[in-house]
Order: C-alpha cells, then sequence, then structure tokens
C-alpha cells in the first residue's frame, strides 16, 4: 500500500471530494488490474503514461516485469536512452531491440493507417519475447483520453491481444499527471511524446533524411526553451508549432530558427498560430469527415 499512500498525501478533500475519490477508485481499479497479472512486457517508451504504468507494475509484481523499448528512426534516439535512464531508476529489468517499419512499404508510404503497421511490427516483436519468456501479458500506456483521438494502432493491439491498463482504469491524461507527481515521477510533467512519422502529412513518403530533419529541429528548439513542440514537415516547408502563450517569444528569435532550419534544409518556415496540439495532422481527416 506504500504506493496509494503516497497518492494520499497532500491531496485535499476540500471542495472536490469527488473528484479525489474517483481518481483513487481509478487508481486502486489499476492495481487491481495488474494484480491479476503474474507477469508481464511493458511496452516502454519513457514518456508519462508508461511510466506511470511500470512504476506501479514492478510494485505490484516486482521482478516479474520486463520493459522493452523500440530504437527505430521515428523516434528521437535521445528518448530510447531517457527510457533505459527511467527503467534503471525504477528498479525495473530493461531491453532495448530494433525495429525497422521504414523497410515496410505498407508503412513508409505513409498512409492513413500507417500507425497499424508500425505497431504490427512491434507488438510482433514482443509477442515473440513474451512466448520465449513464458510471459503472458503484454502491456501499453494508452490513456482513457486516447480514445478520442484517430488511432488504427488500437487494430493491431486487439490482434496481438496487448492490454492497456490505464485505459482500462479510466485514468485520463490529467489523472496519470497528477499520480505521477504525487509518486514523485519527474516525468509527471513530461511533454507528450510522439512519433516522428506524425509530423508528416498523411501520403507523403517517409525517408530516414526527412525524419532526422525534424528531429533536428525540434531538438534545436528544445534547446532554445520550447517544451512542448512540433515541426510538420511539408517538403522544403516546416510548420512550427509550440504553445499558444509561446509563440511572441518564438517570433522573438525568429531569426535564429529561420537560419539553423535553412541549414537543415527547409525553404520555408512557419509559425502555427493556433499553437500546439496533439493530432494536428488528423484535423485534415475531420474536415473531410464533416463534408459527408
Amino acid at each position: 500500500m506504500h504506493c496509494l499512500r503516497i497518492v494520499y498525501q497532500g491531496l485535499s478533500c476540500k471542495g472536490n471530494g469527488g473528484a479525489f475519490l474517483n481518481l483513487s477508485q481509478k487508481f486502486n481499479k489499476l492495481k487491481n488490474i495488474l494484480s491479476k497479472m503474474e507477469n508481464a512486457i511493458v511496452a516502454y517508451s519513457g514518456g508519462v503514461d508508461s511510466t506511470l504504468l511500470l512504476k506501479v507494475a514492478g510494485e505490484v509484481m516486482g521482478e516479474n516485469v520486463l520493459a522493452i523499448t523500440a530504437s527505430s528512426p521515428t523516434y528521437p534516439q535521445k528518448e530510447i536512452k531517457a527510457a533505459r535512464d527511467m527503467a534503471r531508476n525504477l528498479g525495473i529489468r530493461h531491453i532495448t531491440i530494433t525495429t525497422d517499419e521504414l523497410s515496410n512499404p505498407e508503412f513508409f508510404s505513409n498512409p492513413l493507417n500507417r500507425c497499424y503497421f508500425c505497431k504490427k511490427e512491434l507488438f510482433s516483436r514482443l509477442k515473440e519475447i513474451a512466448e520465449k519468456n513464458r510471459i503472458r501479458f503484454i502491456l501499453d500506456g494508452s490513456n482513457y483520453d486516447d480514445r478520442k483521438d484517430f488511432r488504427p494502432g488500437d487494430r493491431a493491439k486487439q490482434e496481438f491481444g496487448i492490454r492497456s491498463p490505464l485505459a482500462e482504469a479510466g485514468l485520463t491524461k490529467k489523472d496519470i499527471r497528477v499520480l505521477s507527481k504525487k509518486m514523485g515521477l519527474p516525468t509527471w510533467d513530461k511533454p507528450s511524446l510522439a512519433c516522428l512519422a506524425s509530423r508528416f502529412p498523411y501520403g507523403s513518403s517517409l525517408n530516414r533524411a526527412e525524419l532526422k530533419m525534424v528531429n533536428k529541429a525540434e531538438e534545436y528548439l528544445h534547446a532554445l526553451g520550447f517544451r512542448q513542440v512540433r515541426v510538420r514537415h511539408y517538403g522544403n516547408t516546416a510548420r512550427i508549432e509550440v504553445e499558444k502563450s509561446k509563440i511572441p517569444l518564438l517570433v522573438n528569435h525568429s531569426s535564429m530558427v529561420v537560419r539553423k532550419l535553412k541549414r537543415l534544409g527547409y525553404t520555408y518556415i512557419t509559425v502555427d498560430l493556433e499553437g500546439y496540439r496533439t493530432g494536428s495532422m488528423n484535423e485534415v481527416l475531420q474536415r473531410c469527415h464533416s463534408r459527408h
């Protein structure tokens, strides 16, 4: 019960008792779900969601948890190292595997269901490891809010029997950040992560060189102090998303940003005046749907 005591500490019921009880109930449900699993692999990205899942799974299942991170051209390498370090800090066994979804034409052609092919490769690899090591469950860090977005990768989850305990427990992203903070996890306020392929419009082919362009551009903007950043890639044009309140700061740095991104290969550098928002590349799908 050590984990639950940490959650309760510092949370006030005054004027918000229902929300407090609801959060504690969700947390208890998460632990109950995990307690029924004798062992598990956690598909671990190092983000806020999968870190909370890994932490609680480790407390419930002990040494019967294995964290696995996939290294791929579509995922920033600094995040691979961060995931490895965090798993070590949590005392969880961790391995890194290499996936190469870019060798699959069904993925690199960047269709609407691109994520399905990526997740299919990942989960098939995890399934092999699970069977070889007699591990019954494979878990991912999807949360309750993820149901609202377009997520073709969920089909692969169903095909391979992947469980999403956070979503099953009804935990939202906000819930997960609150719990992570109370449990002392440094990832509690970590910006949301997403595959680098999500920076490209559907139908625009993916390649290693352009993925590196995006990665380097985002790393540069992070170094300038922008925490939540997306560089959406349209050939020779970059559409930069930062938090709306940070747009004036980005404009102040415009000369440096333009110079750096042109060195990386962009000709035109633009700022999205709506600011950062998750899944902005899916907005075109919503517009198309609304017309029919």
